[in-house]
């Protein structure tokens, strides 16, 4: 296979819209990018980019959230909320884990003009895509100069994390402008774990345990949304292969019919609950003031969805449903998937 290295811009295939603990305060800008890894940097700037990622995450480890702060870029400052968040919700599987820094990358923009969307190819490329020591980020409103990116692995126990750090150049130092947490493992099962398991549904037909798999393994197998890696890419791929036609997919709705009612349903996702992978059911509702009424309507939906398709009951240890109104408010109920009837 032909391999190069490749800077610079290109449509790049990706997943979209899960859930990460992030702040990260952008502002628009335009002009060339460039994208270094950690084998092309100057071994000065890899050496400080993953020292500064290292006393931040410890910072992080010890609940220091007020010198996070100070080391952070205005914008981030000035709207520290999620950050310091994230830093509680983080801070004992940090504090457990044992600690690697992965080789960092260094993200160039030049120019003033605005530039809503940029990708970095970092890396070797090979003639179909990426390869093992390449990866693609992907930003939106970022403003020229030079960015770090650099996860950090907590890894060690049932609770592994990872924290992707974005630092941007200050003169001599490397302030935060990003703070990305997210769990790698799910009760010691990480993402080829559910990638394996994925397969394994697939050969058996159950096509939507098979889709819903493929994504929890893209979730836990990179760090940010942002981020893209060979292993991503693959099973974005092994997942459009049996992406299901009868479950909301790509923003579109599917309906549940149940004794003479009908149920929009506009998302169905795999959720960590505790120690458990549930399944996340939404629909639409016009009111959910009334908890009853709400409650029982839940409840339907519950049973019904499970019923119309008894694999779950194999892939799931429970369901949360939630009805959402065109507000954005919701009410939820959860059933271990055992009581559900």
């Amino acid at each position: 296979m032909n391999e190069s290295r490749r800077t610079g811009t290109g449509k790049v295939r990706r997943q979209h819209g899960w859930l990460c603990v992030a702040v990260i305060s952008m502002a628009a800008a335009a002009g060339a990018q460039t994208c270094e890894s950690a084998a092309d940097m100057d071994t000065s700037v890899r050496t400080a980019l993953e020292a500064t990622a290292k006393r931040y995450f410890d910072m992080a480890a010890r609940g220091d959230s007020a010198t996070l702060r100070q080391n952070a870029i205005a914008a981030v400052a000035s709207n520290f909320d999620g950050v310091e968040v994230a830093v509680k919700d983080n801070q004992t599987a940090f504090s457990a884990g044992q600690v690697t820094v992965r080789p960092p990358y260094l993200l160039v923009t030049e120019g003033s003009e605005p530039l809503a969307r940029v990708e970095f190819l970092c890396g070797v490329f090979g003639t179909t895509g990426q390869t093992s020591n390449s990866a693609v980020f992907v930003f939106n409103n970022l403003p020229p100069g030079k960015y770090g990116v650099a996860v950090v692995d907590a890894k060690g126990t049932q609770d592994a994390r990872t924290l992707t750090l974005i630092l941007q150049q200050a003169g001599t130092d490397w302030k935060l402008a990003g703070f990305y947490a997210r769990s790698s493992q799910v009760n010691g099962r990480d993402g080829r774990w559910y990638a394996e398991h994925a397969r394994e549904f697939k050969s058996k037909g159950q096509n939507r345990n098979a889709w819903l798999y493929y994504r929890e393994a893209m979730i836990l197998s990179t760090p940010a949304d942002f981020m893209n890696t060979l292993t991503t890419d693959r099973l974005f791929d092994e997942a459009e292969a049996v992406k299901p036609a009868d479950l909301p997919v790509d923003g579109k709705t599917v309906q549940l019919s149940l004794g003479g009612t009908t149920y929009v349903l506009t998302t169905v996702f795999p959720l960590l609950v505790g120690n458990d992978l549930d399944l996340l059911v939404k629909y639409q509702a016009a009111d959910v003031s009334n908890n009853l009424q709400t409650f029982q309507a839940n409840s339907a939906v519950m049973k019904g969805f499970v019923a119309k398709f008894p694999e779950f009951r194999n892939a799931f240890d429970g369901v949360v449903v939630r009805a959402v109104e065109p507000s954005g408010r919701d009410f939820g109920s959860m059933l271990p998937m055992k009581e559900i009837k």
